[in-house]
């Protein structure tokens, strides 16, 4: 039959990736991007020179791109969520009684 002239997109299940960020840290560099836009806004509507405006932005947005790459690439595409739900997790649960774990014992709270 000879060659397909359809490509075959090998990417297929796998997260997105740009420019080395992965999954939801290209969302979270974007909010970023976004929240120091709505900063320069704001300074410049209140009057602070646009210099100045510049000279705070640039360092806050250098600072919070490069913490975004280190939290990709130190926990990856899913790490980071799973690290906040095993903090959410108690270290111990307290109980002052044990009827709780009684089967029988259906009045027990």
């Amino acid at each position: 039959m000879g060659n397909s002239v359809y490509a075959i997109n090998k990417g297929i299940n796998k997260s997105i990736e740009f420019k080395g960020l992965k999954a939801q840290y290209i969302w979270y560099l974007a909010g970023g991007v976004m929240g120091l836009l709505l900063l320069f806004a704001g300074l410049a509507i209140i009057g602070v020179n646009q210099y100045i405006c510049v000279v705070l932005i640039l360092p806050l947005g250098g600072v919070m791109v490069l913490k975004v790459y280190q939290l990709s690439n130190k926990y990856g595409e899913h790490g980071l969520m799973k690290e906040m739900a095993r903090r959410s997790v108690p270290k111990l649960l307290k109980s002052k009684s044990r009827s709780v774990f009684y089967t029988g014992n259906q009045d027990a709270e």
